[in-house]
């Protein structure tokens, strides 16, 4: 999947993860795609709830050895 920019937050736990996700996504504009590498299993849960609540759009999450990769779509 394309994505206009990138965030890796692998070794980060609750709530840094979103955190960092909402600066990035402050800084793009409507309808760019962020990917994010997280490694925190709660991340699963909180980017499901965070996209739900902001009104962002979760394209895709997937699990890879213990890596969480996720695509988020910017109102």
């Amino acid at each position: 999947m394309n994505c206009d920019s990138e965030l890796d937050v692998r070794g980060l736990h609750c709530p840094l993860p979103i955190l960092r996700t909402k600066k990035s996504l402050a800084e793009m504009t409507t309808g760019q795609v962020l990917k994010i590498l997280a490694t925190d299993p709660g991340a699963v849960i909180d980017f499901q709830v965070f996209a739900d609540q902001t009104g962002n759009e979760l394209l895709s999450s997937s699990e890879t050895a213990g890596e969480f990769m996720f695509y988020l779509k910017k109102k």
